[in-house]
């Protein structure tokens, strides 16, 4: 049985994922659509306001299609691991999250960029699933640093980063198009040493 870049398990006929006690993370795949558009439409509003504008076709079949695709490539391509987040409980889609960015040679970073689902959120499903994605990332990826932005107004997504033990490195001006307008985000960051040193479990 190989590893392959990511250090996920590659077989013949499996599906790369991170797994925990609770939920797990794999590769989007075009059998996910209709999990991924009811989940998505229903929480439309909730997500909006804090990513870029949605196009037009954006929860078509063929936009998602397009998105598997570009998906298995960036991940074939070692620049970014985008993931869906599903509940092991009743195998239910709830969320993402991508690990993206990824730098390697002197950097040995990548960036976090993650949702979920209006109905699950407040629930601790995102606390679990990036305490086993960087547990992931610090493990099997061999990164050192890992970076997150988030609009200062998104108090539910800092309290996240900063129970996961990141830091707030900096304040960046118009960072990201956000619903047509430059939005300024603060920059977040967690070292695999602070990480190792703080006794937060590594999954």
């Amino acid at each position: 049985m190989a590893r392959s870049v990511f250090g996920f398990l590659s077989r013949p006929g499996v599906h790369e994922e991170i797994s925990g006690r609770d939920h797990y993370f794999r590769l989007p795949r075009n059998a996910d659509y209709r999990a991924w558009y009811r989940v998505r439409s229903e929480s439309r509003s909730f997500l909006e306001k804090w990513e870029p504008t949605w196009e037009p076709d954006a929860l078509t079949e063929a936009s998602f299609r397009a998105r598997v695709i570009r998906s298995a490539q960036e991940f074939a391509s070692g620049i970014a691991v985008p993931l869906f987040l599903f509940s092991r409980h009743d195998q239910e889609l709830i969320g993402g999250l991508t690990i993206g960015h990824i730098r390697r040679g002197a950097a040995q970073s990548c960036m976090i960029g993650y949702w979920m689902g209006e109905r699950f959120a407040g629930q601790g499903h995102m606390t679990a699933g990036l305490n086993m994605v960087i547990g992931h990332i610090f493990g099997p990826l061999a990164l050192h640093r890992i970076e997150a932005a988030c609009i200062p107004e998104n108090d539910r997504s800092i309290r996240l980063l900063e129970k996961a033990g990141f830091q707030r490195e900096g304040h960046m001006k118009e960072f990201l198009r956000i619903r047509g307008e430059w939005r300024d985000h603060l920059l977040y960051a967690l070292i695999s040493t602070n990480h190792n040193k703080s006794g937060k479990p590594v999954v």
